[in-house]
């Protein structure tokens, strides 16, 4: 019977004929298949998780010369954040500097 890992699996496996081994050892059953699809599924709906504590956090598109792109990327790779994560805080203390 062959055996193969979670990175090598394809889109169609037969379980009963197929041996498919999890990251952590252990052999991927049906049921186990079933509940991941679920995961998967459900994972895919929720998209990321609210910054707000709202339902959903409203969006806010913002046009930026080139230079300031760049400047916030490399803010962002020294600190091992995402680029989104570096533009808000910089907008909150703006809010902060200028608000009143």
């Amino acid at each position: 019977m062959p055996r193969f890992t979670m990175n090598q699996v394809g889109p169609d496996i037969d379980l009963d004929e197929e041996e498919i081994y999890l990251d952590d050892g252990t052999r991927l059953s049906e049921a186990a298949a079933e509940q991941l699809g679920v995961e998967l599924a459900e994972r895919a709906r929720r998209g990321r998780p609210s910054i707000s504590g709202e339902k959903r956090t409203p969006n806010l598109t913002v046009r930026v010369d080139p230079g300031t792109r760049t400047a916030l990327e490399a803010i962002a790779e020294k600190q091992g954040r995402r680029l989104a994560d570096v533009s808000r805080e910089a907008l909150d203390e703006y809010v902060t500097r200028h608000a009143g």
